[in-house]
């Protein structure tokens, strides 16, 4: 086979690998913005194909239908928002310093990805993603879950419930991102260091 008609049908492929990838990050932005400001009810599959300028059937090429797409959303939203906030994470650090830098780094991701973080708070706190789905997102929180459980261990944490520990620690500061994005709180550089030791001071013994 020709070596030029190979190349050809190569630079033909990774465009079209490209053209699929930018319809299909249109699409989960879409989903983001929708989901975000009318609920997941109030989202239809037509509305979202406007909002991110593909047809409606462009996107059952990538997702089965509205559930199969805000759960899939969900898993890879998740999924680069752990990677980001533990990627300093080190099993013999000691416990708070694994902890602070997870927190400010967890805090720093949802100050940054607005929408994102909008998204990942409604389906942690209503039933708009499968309960399977819901499972499969909290495997990616492990390495918070393992600083917790060490804590507990060498007596630096209390030893209470996991979804306590996170109730006071990791949901106050996005529900601090949502006041903000209502404008009725300022989240400055003080502010996230006065929500660190609340949330630290809550948790140590």
């Amino acid at each position: 086979m020709n070596v030029h008609f190979i190349l050809y049908i190569c630079m033909v492929t990774m465009k079209q690998e490209e053209k699929s990838k930018i319809k299909r990050d249109a699409i989960i932005k879409a989903t983001l913005a929708l989901v975000n400001s009318n609920g997941f009810h109030a989202t239809p599959m037509s509305k979202l194909a406007k909002l991110a300028g593909v047809s409606p059937g462009t996107i059952y090429l990538y997702f089965e239908n509205k559930q199969d797409l805000v759960n899939k959303v969900y898993l890879e939203v998740k999924e680069k928002f752990t990677k980001y906030s533990f990627v300093n994470y080190q099993p013999e650090l000691e416990v708070e310093e694994n902890f602070k830098d997870m927190w400010y780094r967890i805090a720093a991701y949802k100050l940054k990805e607005i929408d994102e973080a909008l998204f990942l708070a409604q389906c942690d706190n209503t039933p708009v993603v499968d309960e399977n789905i819901r499972q499969e997102g909290i495997v990616h929180l492990t390495p918070l879950i393992e600083v917790m459980h060490k804590g507990k261990n060498e007596g630096i944490i209390k030893d209470i419930s996991d979804y306590l520990l996170y109730a006071y620690t990791i949901t106050p500061i996005s529900f601090l991102i949502v006041m903000q994005n209502r404008e009725a709180y300022n989240l400055d550089p003080k502010s996230i260091d006065e929500a660190y030791e609340s949330a630290w001071d809550s948790i140590r013994k």
